[in-house]
Parts: C-alpha cells; sequence; structure tokens
C-alpha cells in the first residue's frame, strides 16, 4: 500500500549514544550550542584561534623566507582565518558534546530545564516555531542529528527548527505544571 509523503508522516526515532551524563539534546540548534557554551569553552576557542598566526609569526622569526612585509601579510590573514575557523570547530564541539551527555553537563541541563519550563509556561512551542511541514522537519532532523560529531569532516549544523529532537519532554511540561502549582498555592 503506498502513501502520499505529504499527508504521511513518520517519525524515525533517534538512536541515543549511550552516555555517563543526562542527554539534553540530540539535534540542538546552532543558537543554543553557541548559547550554551561555557566561558571556558570561549577561552580556549580564542586561545586556539590565536595559536595559528603566533605560530606563524614564529616560524618566520625563527627561519625568515624572505618574501617581505607585502608577502607576509596575506599569508598571516590565511593564518589567523584558519585559527578562527579551528576555534569555532573546538567551541562547538565542546559545547555539542554537553548536549549529547558525553561529557559533564549539569549547567546545561539546569538551563535547559529553565528555558524550556518558561516556554511552556508562556504557551511557546518548546523548540521554535517552524514553516516547515512535519515530514520536512524529519528530513532536517535526520540530516543533522548528531552532525557534530562528524563536524572535522563535514562543517554541519542544525539552522532548522523542528520537533524531533530525541528527548522526552514531557518533563518540561511536568515541572511547569508543579511551578504553576506552586505559584498558585503561594498566592492563595
Amino acid at each position: 500500500m503506498a502513501s502520499d509523503p505529504k499527508t504521511a508522516v513518520a517519525v524515525v526515532p533517534p538512536k541515543v549514544a549511550s552516555s555517563d551524563y543526562p542527554v539534553i539534546d540530540t539535534d540542538p540548534h546552532i543558537r543554543r550550542v553557541f548559547g550554551y557554551a561555557r566561558n571556558s569553552d570561549y577561552a580556549l576557542a580564542g586561545g586556539m584561534a590565536a595559536t595559528s598566526p603566533l605560530a606563524f609569526w614564529a616560524m618566520e622569526k625563527l627561519s625568515p623566507s624572505g618574501i617581505g612585509r607585502n608577502g607576509f601579510s596575506p599569508i598571516m590573514r590565511l593564518a589567523a582565518t584558519i585559527g578562527i575557523v579551528g576555534g569555532l570547530h573546538v567551541l562547538y564541539q565542546r559545547s555539542a558534546n554537553r548536549f549529547y551527555g558525553f561529557t559533564e553537563n549539569k549547567r546545561e541541563v539546569e538551563m535547559d530545564m529553565r528555558e524550556m519550563v518558561d516556554k511552556v509556561k508562556k504557551g511557546e512551542p518548546l523548540y521554535g516555531v517552524s514553516q516547515m511541514s512535519s515530514y520536512l522537519q524529519g528530513v532536517a532532523a535526520r540530516n543533522s542529528r548528531y552532525s557534530s560529531l562528524f563536524i572535522h569532516v563535514v562543517p554541519w549544523a542544525n539552522f532548522a527548527n523542528h520537533d524531533q529532537h530525541g528527548v522526552d519532554t514531557a518533563k518540561y511540561y511536568q515541572q511547569a505544571e508543579r511551578e504553576l502549582e506552586a505559584e498558585r498555592v503561594a498566592k492563595a
């Protein structure tokens, strides 16, 4: 029996990798990845970004190429660009690993709970409003789920709002109900 792909929506459940920490999201939006990054991630990314041009400068001092100032400045711009891209890669990878539960993520779990419970209380969709059909949201989710694990080869991130993130969202609604009930009791 053939089904119309416009009406039939199959949700492919994500494979959840085993980890020592709670999984926050198997396909975090790029805004959340950078928004949840820690100061230490930004410091490491800045250090990584500075390493490349510093290494090129040190190599030029130790063993001069003799190309002169006009030849060296484009090389330094390229080295800075490589350093910045590498730094952003490290920043994204470290933050995304916390979403997947691969590294310690207590701070991010608390931030996620607060953000999602606030959205539930306001009546907003948890993962943003999407203009795509449910079918395309599923395609987007399947294409970018766990994508940061291979980001060093294929730079891919989730830019789409969809509702398939590999976690049970009931916990957000339950927490919101508890908080709303506590607020009602406090007002009475």
